[in-house]
């Protein structure tokens, strides 16, 4: 795994608009700095999404669940050319269309390292064909797992614990989402 902590996020209000930018490892040591993030959900035909277990060595919630992936685009670059980098690093697949069905805004620290999320994150969603082949990093990637919305949200109240933080808030950012869109492909 390439270390990212030298890597430059964009600095953002709580707005999002851009205010300058710091290193990955600047913005989350604490308190943390506001930056920009993404958090991608895969769904497949069936309407399950992906988690992935974060790898041990993950600098922030090792072995948590998460979402399908994370990241932090690079200042100035486009948040859905940043999440197709991060799926093809971490889970071995092509870019897909993704569209954008909230921001969720949080703070967290993590016990174990120390190390805080500060993060504007913006949610993106991308449609999968079953059956979809991944090639997990296992730097990144400890498992994967199919689960239907409902019931990733009933599983994170249950047991907060086995969750990376965010986790709840962009699953009910794409949840809400996936209620107000019509049913068929993009609806729940």
């Amino acid at each position: 795994m390439l270390s990212r902590e030298a890597d430059l996020v964009e600095l953002v209000d709580a707005h999002g608009t851009v205010t300058g930018s710091a290193t990955v490892l600047d913005a989350h040591e604490s308190p943390g700095l506001l930056h920009r993030a993404f958090s991608v959900f895969l769904r497949d035909p069936s309407g399950r999404v992906l988690l992935q277990q974060r790898a041990a060595a993950k600098t922030r919630f090792p072995l948590r669940w998460g979402n399908t992936c994370c990241g932090h685009p690079r200042p100035g670059e486009e948040l859905t050319t940043a999440a197709g980098k991060r799926l093809a690093e971490e889970l071995g697949v092509e870019p897909v269309p993704f569209t954008e069905v909230g921001v969720y805004v949080y703070f967290a620290e993590d016990p174990v390292t120390g190390r805080v999320e500060r993060e504007y994150d913006h949610v993106l969603l991308g449609e999968v064909p079953a059956g979809l082949e991944f090639r997990p990093d296992p730097a990144e990637v400890a498992r994967l797992r199919w689960i239907t919305v409902d019931d990733l949200l009933r599983d994170v109240q249950a047991a907060p614990e086995a969750y990376a933080p965010w986790l709840g808030g962009v699953t009910e950012r794409l949840a809400s989402h996936l209620l107000a869109a019509p049913e068929g492909p993009g609806g729940r």
